[in-house]
């Protein structure tokens, strides 16, 4: 067993309602603070999904500000937005809610609120964050980013680009996983997102910078997510699936923290760069596109994350097992409409960007301008 290290992990809870008990976790984070700030996705906030939340806060005698003008994918702008929010709200906490977008939102703003500057600053790690910012505490409402987790905040740049903002400085002091949150999520985004959480797994477990203190995590969540995905997305009012899920997706954050992403998000953030598209999505069709490809090489990483899905000798093949987890899951593989403005030579080119390239090369095997090619014709077709 060779040498490895691992990052820090917030303090997690998780139960049924936990997030009712919010207030406790305020009171622990900032003694004395008496103004906390919700960063939450707009809709979510419309559905009453933070209404515990509030109820919590308003039960303690906090001051609750709410900064819920997201929509989608996070932007440059929604992060200057909200980081300006909460430095007029003066925030002793900042609770981030909802997916992916919304946590990154959260927690990037209330990184970076005392610096006096913007996420432009700090993004693909173009300065150092000086500290850890506001208190933060994370409660996702899906199943799939594992953001709750992770060091890495994504947001679209001015040019339209991916960006990131990478620093354990980001992370939250402290983690609610609720399911109950989670029932309310439709079957087309409860299987996007999981999908999304199970190749955060796969990958971290299987390419170049794997290590055997993560594979514990990895493995975990991937035994998890294939467990109850497909539940969770036909029976969404399974508490005991949709537990799973939001554990394997923290478990799932945990391992790209320490190991980070491969090929599938190459294929993903490259689409992301043509046209809107759902991340979870995305990567799951990429994740599809180059299994068999990977499998190829396989030096028994992929063998044994197999395994941890409960694949065993002489079961079906590990992309054709995934491919079926598709199929149950009811994922129809048609990009969106505005894809067909653009051709397998446009995706190509976006592959090989820089901001791709990190996930090129952590890729075990090595991917030759030959194999981005057919990756992107193969993907192209479903526009």
């Amino acid at each position: 067993m060779s040498e490895f290290s691992l990052n820090a992990i917030p303090a997690i809870h998780f139960g049924a309602g936990r997030a009712g008990k919010v207030a406790g976790d305020v009171a622990a984070l900032s003694p004395s603070g008496k103004n906390v700030v919700l960063v939450i996705d707009g809709p979510l906030h419309q559905m009453g999904l933070s209404a515990k939340i509030e109820k919590a806060m308003t039960d303690a005698g906090i001051t609750l500000g709410v900064f819920s003008d997201i929509a989608g994918e996070p932007h440059q702008s929604d992060v200057e937005a909200a980081t300006d929010f909460i430095l007029t709200a003066k925030a002793d906490v900042v609770i981030c809610m909802g997916g992916g977008s919304a946590m990154d939102i959260g927690k990037s703003a209330a990184t970076i609120a005392p610096t006096g500057k913007g996420p432009a600053d700090f993004a693909m790690v173009a300065d150092s964050l000086p500290g850890p910012g506001i208190p933060k505490i994370c409660i996702p409402t899906t199943a799939g980013t594992g953001s709750e987790l992770s060091s890495t905040n994504i947001f679209h740049g001015e040019n339209g680009k991916k960006h990131w903002i990478w620093s354990t400085k980001t992370k939250p002091s402290t983690v609610i996983l609720d399911p109950e949150l989670t029932v309310s999520l439709p079957p087309h985004l409860t299987a996007w997102t999981g999908l999304d959480a199970f190749v955060h797994a796969l990958e971290s477990c299987t390419n170049n910078w794997r290590q055997d203190g993560n594979d514990v995590y990895a493995h975990h969540a991937l035994s998890l997510i294939s467990g109850a995905l497909e539940t969770a997305v036909k029976e969404p009012g399974n508490l005991e699936a949709r537990g799973k899920m939001l554990l394997g997706s923290a478990y799932a954050g945990i391992s790209i923290d320490n190991c980070n992403v491969a090929m599938a998000h190459n294929i993903s953030h490259a689409l992301a760069a043509l046209a809107p598209i759902h991340h979870g999505f995305a990567t799951a069709i990429g994740q599809e596109a180059i299994f068999g490809w990977q499998l190829e090489t396989d030096d028994g990483h992929f063998a044994a994350a197999a395994s941890a899905c409960g694949l065993s000798e002489g079961d079906q093949s590990f992309d054709t097992w995934f491919t079926d987890l598709m199929n149950r899951c009811n994922v129809e593989r048609r990009l969106p409409d505005a894809f067909k403005a653009f051709t397998a030579a446009d995706l190509e080119r976006e592959m090989l960007t820089s901001e791709t390239a990190f996930s090129r090369d952590s890729t075990v095997r090595p991917v030759s301008d030959a194999d981005i090619a057919r990756f992107a014709g193969d993907i192209m077709a479903m526009a």
